[in-house]
């Protein structure tokens, strides 16, 4: 069993497409109608669940009704923001933050209070905005530096736990991120979801003594 967030659209849909075909999924997402879609177009048994990760009662919900542990739990959730810090407005401010950091701090602290002494391998997919500063991205990198800084911390607490925490950071994909983000991208030159997809499968193929812990995935 894998557990996607953010999979009603982006990298999340990719990865539960690609999952699915293989091995029994469940998808959580915030849009019902396009959970939905994405679970019909899943070949292997496929749980949709609707979840609002900002909740902590509703992602304790979303854990209590997996049918068993699941091997992977894959948070792709998030948003984007952007513009000149001065013109940003402080509700959208906040939402940013609810959107990429509280979700991202409820999910792995629900994830850890479970599984802390289980061989279960959580994913945390951020950007490369985690990594590098950019001029009119200052609020969402805050917010994905914020989550880099969750990872690392809570990496130190599971030194000595069976749980893996995998940090990844994805470069620019051409997805419906953009149009919501309210920055205006020529996304000609960037991967699909669906190569995204599949580089990080593929990378996150471990083996009994080692496995990556920290993916860039960088657009060409």
């Amino acid at each position: 069993m894998i557990l996607i967030s953010g999979a009603s659209s982006g990298l999340g849909a990719a990865l539960a497409k690609r999952y699915g075909a293989e091995q029994p999924i469940c998808i959580s997402g915030r849009n019902s109608e396009r959970l939905q879609l994405v679970a019909k177009e899943v070949s292997q048994p496929c749980q949709a669940q609707v979840t609002d990760l900002c909740d902590a009662s509703a992602v304790e919900s979303l854990f209590d009704n997996l049918p068993t542990t699941p091997s992977l739990i894959i948070h792709s959730a998030g948003s984007g923001y952007f513009g000149p810090i001065e013109s940003q407005s402080p509700e959208a401010i906040k939402d940013l933050l609810n959107n990429n950091v509280t979700s991202a701090i409820f999910l792995l602290r629900e994830a850890v209070k479970r599984y802390k002494e289980q061989n279960v391998t959580v994913v945390i997919v951020m950007s490369t905005a985690a990594l590098v500063p950019k001029a009119e991205e200052s609020t969402y990198c805050a917010a994905k530096w914020a989550v880099k800084g969750l990872i690392e911390s809570v990496r130190l607490e599971l030194k000595n736990s069976p749980m893996k925490l995998i940090a990844v950071y994805p470069g620019g994909m051409d997805t419906d991120f953009w149009p919501s983000s309210g920055k205006i991208a020529n996304t000609s030159s960037f991967m699909s979801a669906d190569e995204a997809a599949g580089m990080l499968k593929q990378a996150l193929q471990s083996t009994e003594h080692g496995y990556i812990a920290d993916l860039t995935i960088a657009r060409g």
